[in-house]
């Protein structure tokens, strides 16, 4: 499942054009990306939930016959937001991703992993050090701290990814609305459950601010090792110089000098010089 009901108050004003998980980050809408690491994955039933904005998400869904879309008409937080996809998500273990989040996680990998714990959860972790970041780890990679919640002995912090498989016995006390980590998880770890790290040390995006948004894209230009990229009918006049910048499909980028750091989204129009700006119209 990949939550994606946020409001999207820190992507504000991208937001108030297009719903956060359907941004584009290079090529392509956020959400595509975490669904194409999740189908190669070998995932076979896919279910995003929807709020703000939620027609936009119908939309990118339309066509896609392995994606169901949870709409909500009050926002529930994600573990209500789970709970509330649970006709559509089936019984069993679930694989949750936050639609904000771009990282190339080894999901077979951390799968593998959760099953042979027998975890209650198995949340995806950068590794820090003792102290540092919202999770801490005792030696065998058990969370023993969430938040400002202490179970035990610390021997290393994290940063927790948002990424994270739920056990079925988890989802079975998941609540109609709330959050999964003071509402679902922290209370876990309180009644002895073990919930375990796989550990990922690779670089990854929040896309939840406008600058991350923007790094994000540079990311996937470096990935590919590409200077600039532009879409297909996108149209740059001959005076513009594109550096480490994203053309959208159908885009026009006008003027003289350079366009610098730039996410011209598609159909938009962009007047250069411009530097490390997004543009949406």
């Amino acid at each position: 499942m990949v939550l994606a009901a946020g409001l999207g108050t820190r992507l504000r004003p991208l937001t108030d054009r297009c719903a956060k998980p359907l941004v584009p980050v290079g090529d392509r809408p956020a959400l595509a990306h975490v669904l194409d690491r999740l189908r190669a994955a070998g995932a076979r039933r896919l279910v995003v939930n929807a709020h703000h904005r939620a027609g936009d998400v119908r939309a990118f869904a339309g066509g896609q016959p392995d994606l169901a879309v949870s709409e909500e008409r009050d926002l529930l937080g994600t573990a209500g937001g789970i709970e509330h996809a649970g006709p559509l998500l089936g019984p069993g273990d679930v694989l949750v991703w936050n639609g904000d989040i771009l990282a190339d996680v080894d999901l077979r990998g951390l799968l593998a992993a959760h099953d042979a714990a027998r975890a209650a959860a198995t949340l995806v972790v950068q590794p820090l050090e003792a102290g540092q970041g919202p999770v801490g780890l005792d030696a065998g990679a058990r969370v023993v701290r969430l938040r400002d919640r202490r179970f035990g002995p610390e021997a290393r912090g994290g940063q927790f990814l948002g990424v994270h498989v739920l056990s079925a016995e988890l989802r079975a006390r998941l609540p109609r609305a709330g959050g999964l980590i003071e509402d679902v998880l922290v209370p876990a770890l309180a009644r002895g459950a073990v919930v375990r790290a796989f550990a990922f040390e690779g670089p990854w995006h929040d896309i939840g601010t406008v600058a991350s948004y923007l790094a994000a894209n540079r990311a996937w230009l470096e990935a590919r090792r590409l200077e600039s990229w532009v879409g297909p009918a996108a149209r740059v006049a001959a005076g513009v110089r594109l550096e480490r910048s994203v053309v959208g499909a159908g885009a026009r980028v006008e003027g003289e000098g350079a366009l610098s750091g730039a996410v011209v989204w598609p159909e938009a129009h962009a007047v250069a010089p411009l530097a490390d700006t997004v543009v949406t119209t």
